[in-house]
């Protein structure tokens, strides 16, 4: 699975972005696809994720104000983000886990796409 990540900009605190990821190779229909983040010097972190069977997970950072979605041919997941903050400004970070375990942690994840930046201005 290959993966492409897009959609990231310089915005204004209260905007909203919307994040794609585009899988080419083997589709993700059944695998739980994530978003993680990572700010400079910091670690990256989970941000969002959605498992095979549509079930949606979040950061306690963004609930209520992001939203994970994937098209049914597996090929587009997306990460709707609104009411952004400063503290949203990172590099983010699209992944796959082909176990469809729906985990958190990014060493569940094998396949990565590359960053897209979404920096919030105050």
């Amino acid at each position: 699975v290959q993966l492409q990540a897009s959609g990231g900009g310089v915005v204004q605190t209260g905007d909203s972005l919307r994040l794609s990821c585009v899988a080419s190779g083997r589709a993700f229909r059944w695998y739980t696809v994530a978003w993680f983040r990572q700010a400079p010097g910091k670690e990256r972190n989970f941000v969002a994720a959605i498992a095979g069977s549509g079930t949606t997970y979040y950061g306690d950072a963004v609930k209520g104000r992001f939203a994970v979605s994937r098209d049914n041919a597996g090929r587009n997941a997306y990460l709707q983000m609104n009411s952004l903050k400063p503290e949203d400004t990172a590099a983010y970070y699209c992944a796959v886990d082909p176990k469809d375990r729906g985990r958190q942690h990014r060493s569940f994840y094998d396949y990565w796409g590359q960053g897209t930046q979404v920096t919030v201005s105050s």
